[in-house]
C-alpha cells in the first residue's frame, strides 16, 4: 500500500536508520523504496541459486517472484500450493530447510537491529536460522519498530491478531483483536525467536521497502 508522501519521507528516513543498525549487527540490509526495485535487486543476487523455499509471507508473495522463478525453470518449495495433501505440505516445508534460497518476511523489525518472528509450525522461523545457504526477509516499513520490546508487542497486538484472521482461526485474537495468550487449538504463536545478530552460518539479507505489505 503506497503511503502518503510525507509518510513516505518518514518513513525512508526510519528505513535507512534500521538498514545501518541491520548491517552493523551482521545483517546484509537494503532500504528500497517500492516492490519493483527490491524485486530487481532480489533477483540479482539470488540468481546463482537453483532451489527456492517460501514460508507462508503474504509480503513475498507482492514480489511476484514466485512465478519468474517457476518460468526460469527454477525448482520452487512452496506449501501454500493448492490441493496439496498434509503429506505433500510437510515434505515441502521439510524442503524448505535445505534449500539454496529461503524467502520470508518478518512479523517486526526494530531500529535497534533485530528481526522477530513468531510461528505456529516452525518452519519458517527454523530455516530462518540454519540450512539454507541463503535467506531473503522482505519487509514493509510497517513492520518497524522503536526498539526489541516495542517489535514483540507488535507481534502480539498487531502481526498475530491480523495473521489468525487472514487464515479464519478460531482463537481470541482472531475473534476481538486482543492477544489473550491463549491455549487455542488453532494457536499460531507457538515458537518466537529473535535474530540479535545476523547468524554464524546463514548469510541474511533483509529488503525494507518503503510501503506498508503484510501483517
Amino acid at each position: 500500500m503506497q503511503a502518503p508522501p510525507l509518510q513516505e519521507w518518514l518513513w525512508e528516513q526510519r528505513g535507512r536508520q534500521c538498514v545501518e543498525k541491520l548491517r552493523k549487527n551482521g545483517f546484509d540490509a537494503y532500504w528500497t523504496p517500492d516492490l519493483e526495485t527490491a524485486r530487481n535487486q532480489i533477483l540479482s543476487i539470488t540468481a546463482p541459486h537453483n532451489t527456492f523455499g517460501f514460508g507462508g509471507s503474504d509480503t513475498v508473495r507482492q514480489l511476484g517472484i514466485i512465478e519468474h522463478l517457476k518460468l526460469s525453470g527454477k525448482t520452487v518449495f512452496d506449501h501454500w500450493q493448492r490441493d496439496l495433501t498434509p503429506q505433500e505440505s510437510l515434505a515441502i516445508r521439510r524442503s524448505q530447510l535445505t534449500c539454496d534460497c529461503f524467502f520470508c518476511s518478518a512479523n517486526a523489525v526494530s531500529l535497534s537491529g533485530e528481526i522477530v518472528n513468531v510461528d505456529g509450525a516452525g518452519n519458517r522461523t527454523s530455516a530462518m536460522g540454519f540450512g539454507p545457504a541463503q535467506v531473503i526477509i522482505v519487509a514493509g516499513m510497517n513492520k518497524v519498530t522503536e526498539d526489541l520490546p516495542s517489535a514483540l508487542r507488535r507481534v502480539h497486538e498487531v502481526a498475530a491478531p491480523l495473521r489468525a484472521k487472514s487464515l479464519n482461526m478460531k482463537t481470541p485474537c482472531a475473534e476481538n483483536g486482543r492477544c489473550t495468550d491463549c491455549n487455542a487449538p488453532q494457536r499460531i504463536c507457538r515458537i518466537t525467536t529473535i535474530l540479535h545478530r545476523q547468524p554464524v552460518l546463514t548469510p541474511i539479507s533483509v529488503f525494507l521497502i518503503n510501503q506498508a505489505l503484510g501483517y
